[in-house]
């Protein structure tokens, strides 16, 4: 249920930032967006390696501590690691600052110092949301999520207006430059407006935490010399594993561009363009089915860990089993559903012409790394939340080389240019789930079981993909018959109308057919966030 308030949270978040994204790189342009895009991935590791890693690092002490009720020592986390946050967040945002422009192009380099102060908050909003999803509570951290991303919305275009009309006598590149810049002040105003939130809620809340540390009766009280050692020891390696898990895209992008333009010729503005429509529009709607797998590994590491120090393995694999098979019955027929309809979905989030077919055919390649990236993600959480947390160091590290060695082949010895990026991320997330699938196994005794977890939601999502081509393309030729469409034509409000109904009969088969064929059963189903809406409704229908 956590992982679901959370998971609907990530998934309403990551729509927000599409719909808000269009009509911004409407504003800004595909330049504008490659120069935004370019800045934000340099942020992104630059805030991974300093602080991104704390939430689960706070999430997993914390909760290990409560469930011994130790309070004191738990509250004496979450003072560490507010001083780990101040100090590492301080310095990285200063390093962004001034090296921002041997980092990266000099126009990406102005809207990476407008993300200086936001790597400072991120850290703040980071610690207290790990403190909340240690209580088991996911209620905070979705609803400031929330807030979050619309204050990011409504500020990233109002800015990019306002920026560009600063400019509005000046070339097109200056302009886009300075839009960037306004989209860049909207994701530091969306993390400023969390942090105070959160910040309210600790204080609603501060007076119940207080009683609980005056009832504690724990004789062992950590000193801040443990309390420091215990916050390095886990940030450290979580800190790595998701530095190095998400450094592809910085290295895919300075091969890319290096390659290309030495090579093929490209300018560095072209570079960034075409780099822009891969990270900045296709890459982005994959990101929506990923963020349940996101939320589960976020919720499942308190849990896990709890259970794990306890002592309770059969609890702690079946918790694992739930959430890999949980995951997988939204990854897979997200993934398929984004291969048949890639050029509808990108077309009414993007409908600039001129690149939607390069955008739909670069979505249709990620939609394999919806499964993947989803399988990983989470089992990177399992093995943080038992203890082992090197392994995804390592794992991430490994992947991180092949998927270069990939990349580097296609580049030089294909003509796949952007393409090439898509599946080098395909390839990188494919290794993860392995290398963790095989970890896991070892330290946990963990048996996958395959046939209800993944053959059956497969051979169900293929099924949902043909019924949802044919109704898609159905009513779109019925529209070219009547004269409302010329053949090879798109047009927005009818695209709507063909994809509603083609999305609706797609839930409807799948959701039929993956308790048709048992991969659910009644327990499961009940289980599941409205699970007693779901089983009601099978019990109307006959499926159960």
């Amino acid at each position: 249920m956590q992982a679901g308030i959370l998971a609907a949270a990530g998934i309403i978040v990551r729509i927000i930032g599409i719909l808000y994204r269009s009509p911004l790189v409407a504003i800004i342009g595909d330049e504008g967006n490659g120069y935004y895009s370019t800045a934000y991935t340099i942020y992104t590791i630059i805030l991974l390696i300093s602080t991104n890693g704390i939430p689960s690092a706070v999430s997993k002490i914390v909760a290990g501590l409560m469930a011994k009720k130790q309070y004191r020592n738990a509250h004496k986390i979450l003072m560490g690691a507010f001083c780990y946050v101040f100090v590492a967040g301080g310095l990285a945002s200063a390093f962004c600052f001034f090296f921002a422009d041997s980092i990266v192009g000099e126009s990406s380099a102005l809207v990476l110092k407008v993300f200086t102060p936001t790597i400072f908050f991120s850290g703040i909003l980071g610690v207290f949301r790990g403190y909340f999803q240690a209580h088991g509570s996911m209620l905070q951290t979705s609803f400031s999520q929330i807030m979050e991303q619309i204050v990011n919305a409504l500020v990233s275009i109002g800015a990019a207006v306002l920026f560009m009309s600063f400019v509005k006598e000046a070339d097109a590149s200056t302009q886009a430059v300075y839009g960037a810049m306004g989209s860049a002040v909207g994701t530091g105003a969306g993390v400023l407006t969390a942090v105070l939130f959160m910040a309210a809620v600790y204080g609603v809340n501060n007076k119940m935490f207080c009683r609980r540390r005056e009832r504690d009766r724990t004789k062992e009280e950590l000193s801040y010399g443990q309390v420091f050692k215990m916050i390095f020891t886990m940030v450290t390696p979580v800190i790595l594993s998701t530095c190095i898990y998400n450094m592809s895209s910085a290295t895919n992008l300075e091969i890319y561009c290096s390659i290309v333009e030495k090579s093929k010729g490209y300018t560095e503005a072209q570079a960034t363009t075409f780099y822009g429509l891969y990270s900045g529009k296709a890459n982005p709607i994959t990101n929506i089915p990923i963020a349940f797998a996101t939320a589960m590994s976020l919720a499942i590491i308190p849990t896990i860990s709890g259970s794990y120090e306890k002592g309770d393995k059969v609890g702690t694999k079946k918790k694992v089993g739930d959430a890999i098979k949980t995951t997988m019955l939204i990854s897979i027929p997200a993934a398929v559903g984004l291969m048949v309809l890639a050029k509808p979905v990108v077309f009414i989030l993007y409908p600039q012409q001129g690149t939607l077919d390069m955008v739909a055919r670069l979505l249709q390649v990620l939609a394999l790394s919806v499964v993947f990236y989803g399988l990983s993600t989470l089992t990177n959480g399992v093995l943080q939340g038992t203890g082992y947390v090197n392994k995804p160091v390592i794992h991430a590290a490994i992947a991180l080389v092949i998927q270069t060695i990939v990349l580097i082949a296609l580049l030089v010895f294909t003509p796949l240019d952007i393409y090439a990026l898509a599946l080098a991320a395909v390839c990188y997330s494919f290794c993860m789930c392995i290398m963790n699938g095989i970890s896991i196994r070892k330290k946990l005794g963990y048996q996958q079981e395959v046939v209800r977890t993944f053959l059956i939601p497969a051979a169900a999502a293929l099924w949902m993909g043909a019924a949802a081509f044919l109704v898609y393309y159905g009513i779109h030729l019925l529209f070219v018959t009547l004269g409302l469409l010329e053949k090879g034509t798109m047009q927005w409000g009818l695209n709507c109308v063909c994809l509603i109904p083609a999305v609706l009969i797609a839930v409807i088969v799948y959701f039929t057919l993956v308790i048709k064929f048992g991969a659910l059963n009644r327990d499961e189903l009940s289980a599941m966030p409205k699970g007693r809406t779901l089983v009601r409704l099978a019990e109307k229908i006959h499926l159960l």
